[in-house]
């Protein structure tokens, strides 16, 4: 088995993080390296440059390799002062901002969420769909169903979540996902409150050894993460969701970035 190299990568930004977070994506292309990824929002100050600072360098000591940094800070000063430890530094401003600020003769802003100022009625679009995504993850709620863009079904652990945050937080397109479960295959139908919906449903399916990974982080030698129960759901998922003709990925080597846009494609079809 080979053994993965481990590193940590940090997104740190003035503003919330969305615009440095969604390039964690870049990090799936490199299969042989396991990141710990952490989010550090709102480091608008001295203060708070020091304390991400010193998450950087307790990493690297922890690691025994610098970090990898994904930054948006606009306050040049703030942004030098970060940059005086040792890390490996992809800082957004740097690679695209000034450099197009320059070819267009023009000084580009630089604010904390000036990205979601401009793009105006689409931010709270989006964050409308996030809330109606976490309120309707794992079958949580059938009330406004009917609102749902896109319905995600596949056996639990299989990326339905995550995919569905993404898709609210980067498009404000509003995602429910439902889990498959030992009832449905008995039944071999889908759960009954999707009856109606076929056009909005994708299924997400999962190589069995990953999900029997998954699953045993969460439940240990239980019946439930056994990687024969796994193989179980899993053939019986994929076999329902062919039968009644439901689109599917594999979200076994795919990011969230990748799915999403797998989905997406699907739905302009």
């Amino acid at each position: 088995m080979t053994v993965k190299k481990k590193r940590t990568a940090f997104f740190i930004s003035d503003g919330t993080g969305i615009t440095a977070g969604s390039l964690g994506g870049l990090l799936s292309h490199f299969p042989e390296t396991e990141f710990e990824q952490i989010r550090i929002p709102f480091t608008d100050s001295a203060v708070k440059i020091d304390d991400a600072q010193k998450r950087i360098v307790n990493a690297k000591l922890k690691d025994g390799v610098k970090p990898i940094v994904i930054m948006t800070i606009g306050d040049p000063s703030l942004s030098s002062d970060l940059k005086q430890v040792d890390a490996y530094y992809i800082d957004l401003f740097d690679v695209f901002i000034h450099p197009l600020a320059k070819e267009l003769g023009e000084e580009a802003l630089t604010r904390p969420g000036v990205s979601h100022s401009i793009q105006g009625a689409n931010y709270g679009s989006r964050m409308e769909a996030i809330n109606f995504a976490l309120g309707h993850d794992d079958g949580m709620t059938h009330t406004g169903l009917n609102q749902a863009q896109v319905i995600l079904v596949g056996v639990s652990r299989s990326g339905k979540t995550p995919t569905s945050i993404y898709l609210a937080m980067q498009f404000g397109i509003k995602t429910a996902n439902y889990p498959l479960i030992p009832e449905d295959f008995e039944r071999g139908t889908l759960p009954p409150i999707l009856d109606g919906y076929l056009d909005k449903i994708f299924g997400l399916t999962i190589k069995s050894e990953r999900l029997h990974s998954l699953r045993s982080e969460r439940r240990p030698d239980s019946h439930y993460a056994s990687l024969a129960n796994c193989r179980e759901e899993i053939l019986k998922a994929e076999t329902l969701m062919k039968r009644i003709g439901i689109p599917m990925a594999d979200s076994t080597s795919r990011s969230v970035e990748e799915l999403s846009t797998i989905i997406i494609q699907h739905m302009k079809n």
